[in-house]
C-alpha cells in the first residue's frame, strides 16, 4: 500500500511505467483529480519527457527517460479504447510551466483536442471557485471502485479500503461540481495558451 519511490524506481523509470499497465488496461472508469500537473493519460511526449527528466535528476536515477516516455505514450492508447476518463484540473495546472513555453503550448493545445473525444471529460476548477465546503486535497487517480493511487514526495500510496474509496469518490464528485466544462473550460485553456506569449 505504501511503496517508496526509491524502491519502485530502483530498476528505472521505464519499469515503473510498465508496472501500472495491467491496472490501466483493466480499469473501465478513470476519475483523476490533479492540482499540480496534466495527468499521464493526456500528456504529450514532450511534457512527459520534461517531467521524467526532472524526476530522474531529482532522484538520481538511471537515464532511461526515452524508454520510459515510450511506455507512457503507449499506455495512453487506453484513452482510445473501451474506457472513460473524468479528469478534473485546477486552473493553476494550466499555468504551471513544465518544460518551457513551447512544451506547454503543445500540451495545452493537445488538451483542447483530447477534450473532443467521447470517452474523455475534462473539467477545470476556476481559481475563483468558492471552496467554502472543501479543504485542499491531494491529487489522486481513482480506478473504477477498486483502488486509489496518490503520489507523495517520497512514495506511491495505494488505497483499497472500501470506506476510503468512498471518501475519494465523494470528494471527486464535490470537486466536479466546482468545475467548468465544454466552452467555459476551453476558454480557460485558451487563455492559458495566450498567456504564454
Amino acid at each position: 500500500m505504501y511503496v517508496e519511490w526509491r524502491k519502485m524506481e530502483r530498476h528505472g523509470l521505464k519499469w515503473a511505467q510498465e508496472s501500472v499497465v495491467p491496472l490501466w488496461e483493466r480499469t473501465e472508469r478513470f476519475r483523476i483529480y490533479s492540482p499540480w500537473l496534466i495527468p499521464g493519460p493526456v500528456q504529450t511526449a514532450s511534457y512527459i519527457t520534461a517531467l521524467l527528466t526532472s524526476i530522474r535528476d531529482r532522484r538520481g536515477l538511471i537515464d532511461d527517460v526515452p524508454a520510459a516516455v515510450k511506455v507512457r505514450v503507449e499506455k495512453q492508447q487506453v484513452v482510445y479504447g473501451n474506457h472513460t476518463f473524468a479528469i478534473l484540473l485546477e486552473e493553476s495546472v494550466l499555468r504551471y510551466r513544465i518544460g518551457g513555453t513551447d512544451v506547454m503550448a503543445g500540451q495545452l493545445g493537445y488538451l483542447l483536442s483530447v477534450m473532443a473525444l467521447p470517452s474523455v471529460s475534462i473539467g477545470i476548477i476556476p481559481q475563483d471557485a468558492d471552496r467554502s465546503g472543501l479543504w485542499p486535497v491531494e491529487g489522486f487517480f481513482l480506478y473504477d471502485d477498486e483502488l486509489v493511487n496518490v503520489e507523495l514526495i517520497s512514495a506511491h500510496l495505494t488505497v483499497v479500503q472500501k470506506h476510503e474509496l468512498a471518501m475519494y469518490a465523494k470528494t471527486f464528485s464535490e470537486l466536479a461540481e466546482l468545475a467548468v466544462y465544454g466552452p467555459a473550460a476551453r476558454e480557460l485553456i485558451t487563455a492559458a495558451i495566450e498567456s504564454l506569449g
